[in-house]
């Protein structure tokens, strides 16, 4: 029996969608649509501190101006930590996560002595707390590696970027699962969500790519499904850098909400029709010729 697909959009209520987020969100869509399949909608809030009441909402109102509504229930992150703490006890159990007490001071001194670059946690705690408190949780990665017989490099296909790969374990390290304020982690909650919802197809912004290996090398661990990957390009500010809630995009202005999803389908590439009648089903025959191979 041939797969079902499933793709998702879960944007970050920390503000409204902007002309970047809509770009992700529609090439899911398209991606869903192209494969007759159905496209899901998860409000990823675990990251509470940072989210803006009101926002989940005033999100799910701009994608239905826009024409894209979930074909299912939306998935609330922050609802779900019961099913978090069992993934992250599961890795537990197989000796496979630990607690780490590090500061992020200690971590970037103990980086300095080793002479691992700024980005990769150099294992502090992966053999004991040493008298520290528990502060975060931790993958040991090389232990999931090695007890699956999973290679160092993990390699896998980005169907707009081709061939990827990362050493998780050199290039990052043993990466948080439980953050040390208590929050989940957002490679953990992904894993989780996506294998609850079903997902096969994730279709996300350039900006995520370097999570991939992560959430594979997770997946793994936990015993559930690999996905196929594709991976948008991303909408840059006038300063050059990837336009975001951080650096102050403004929210889309839906008094037209057609000319956000022309705007949206130029970014992704995809021949604009020359009238807007009918313009999704249009861009969705565009998303189909540029990326669904076909038989033969």
């Amino acid at each position: 029996m041939a797969e079902v697909y499933t793709g998702r959009f879960a944007p970050s209520p920390t503000g409204l969608l902007h002309a970047g987020s809509l770009v992700a969100a529609l090439a899911s869509w398209l991606d869903a649509r192209s494969h007759g399949g159905q496209w899901l909608l998860r409000i990823e809030d675990v990251d509470t501190p940072r989210c803006v009441p009101g926002a989940a909402q005033a999100i799910m109102q701009q994608l239905a101006a826009c024409g894209l509504e979930p074909d299912g229930p939306v998935l609330w992150q922050s609802q779900r930590g019961d099913a978090y703490a069992a993934a992250l006890q599961t890795l537990v159990n197989q000796g496979w996560a630990y607690p780490c007490g590090c500061s992020r001071k200690e971590i970037e001194s103990a980086q300095t002595v080793a002479r691992h670059s700024a980005t990769v946690y150099p294992g502090t705690c992966r053999h004991g707390l040493n008298g520290k408190p528990a502060r975060a949780w931790r993958l040991n990665v090389q232990a999931v590696q090695k007890a699956l017989g999973l290679p160092a490099v993990t390699h896998w296909h980005d169907r707009r970027l081709g061939p990827q790969q990362q050493n998780v374990a050199q290039e990052v390290g043993d990466f948080v699962l439980r953050r040390a304020d208590g929050l989940w982690a957002y490679q953990l909650a992904v894993v989780v969500d996506d294998a609850a919802q079903g997902v096969t197809h994730v279709v996300r912004g350039e900006d995520l790519v370097d999570n991939t290996a992560r959430q594979i090398v997770l997946q793994h661990a936990l015993g559930l499904p690999t996905h196929q990957y594709l991976h948008t390009p991303l909408v840059l500010g006038a300063n050059g850098e990837k336009l975001s809630k951080q650096n102050g995009a403004m929210a889309l202005d839906l008094s037209d909400p057609m000319a956000a999803i022309e705007q949206a389908a130029q970014v992704l590439g995809l021949s604009t029709p020359s009238t807007r009648h009918n313009f999704l089903a249009q861009a969705q025959a565009s998303w189909a010729r540029a990326f669904i191979s076909r038989p033969g």
